[in-house]
């Protein structure tokens, strides 16, 4: 009787861990079409001005954009890390931060001095327990914003442009399908190869006229790419992020099932076990008095 007692109890602990379960992979699927239909409206104004900026970089000017000059020597860069604030979304931490730290410990190898900056408390929760240095930690980008994402592009422009750092690095899981993800380190600074093609490997196809000037419009539209981009990382990761959290808790979800139907055969087999031996006793008492 105690047997059976505790496979109900743990029955019935299976059956509420499944609700929860399924309830967040309701929200997590919810989340993931609200976040992925702003990183696809995103994707074709970032791929198009990406593009553009590329093409500038290959045309014969005569001046050029600070933000697609390589310094001279890489001496010091930033490590943006892109995480979640909560856990229960499978490998999709574990796969940025395990690239993320392999990219530090190359750049630490090349002497390139590289502070790193974390979004999300998983990263930072992870990093603090490796013990490497966190020089900035964000928490609020679970939905992100333009006007946010933009201070933090501004800041690295001012910095670039001022020679405090010679790169921006930036690692987090580019969404590329709803059935595909894969995490990535890209480096967004300098811009040379932001438009996909290298500078130095093909010439401008596109001839452009520049109204009212070519300088006051790479002014404009070199930093507006980097923003551009750089806030389609976050809008990627933020996506990617529900995609995760989906899949994990439909898996947590279909092992509640499996492991509630395996409780409940055996609580089966324990009462009919309980009313063989009752019946037993029964024939035995009655056999008895006869």
């Amino acid at each position: 009787m105690a047997n059976r007692r505790l496979l109900v109890k743990r029955l019935k602990a299976v059956r509420n861990i499944r609700k929860i379960t399924r309830t967040m992979e309701l929200i997590a699927t919810s989340r993931f079409k609200k976040a992925m239909d702003r990183a696809t409206e995103a994707a074709a104004y970032t791929k198009k001005i990406s593009e553009i900026v590329g093409d500038l970089g290959r045309a014969n000017l005569k001046f050029s954009h600070p933000l697609l000059e390589k310094h001279a020597t890489e001496k010091k860069g930033i490590l943006l890390i892109l995480t979640s604030n909560r856990g229960l979304c499978g490998g999709y931490n574990a796969g940025v931060l395990r690239l993320a730290l392999a990219h530090y410990r190359e750049l630490k190898g090349k002497n390139v001095e590289c502070s790193i900056e974390v979004s999300g408390k998983r990263g930072a929760k992870f990093l603090a327990f490796q013990k490497v240095p966190v020089a900035a930690s964000y928490m609020g980008f679970d939905t992100p914003q333009f006007a946010d994402v933009d201070q933090l592009a501004t800041r690295f422009i001012s910095q670039y442009i001022a020679g405090e750092i010679d790169r921006l690095d930036i690692a987090y899981t580019r969404f590329e399908s709803s059935s595909r993800q894969t995490a990535v380190v890209e480096s967004l600074l300098p811009l040379s190869s932001l438009g996909g093609v290298p500078a130095a490997a093909a010439k401008s196809s596109v001839d452009y006229e520049f109204l009212p000037s070519a300088q006051e419009i790479l002014e404009e539209i070199v930093p507006a790419a980097f923003r551009a981009k750089l806030f389609k990382c976050f809008l990627d990761a933020a996506v990617s992020e529900q995609i995760a959290r989906m899949v994990a808790m439909k898996g947590a979800t279909e092992n509640a099932d499996e492991m509630a139907g395996s409780l409940k055969q055996q609580y089966n087999r324990a009462r009919q076990a309980a009313i063989t031996s009752e019946l037993a006793e029964i024939i035995g008492g009655a056999a008895a008095l006869g």
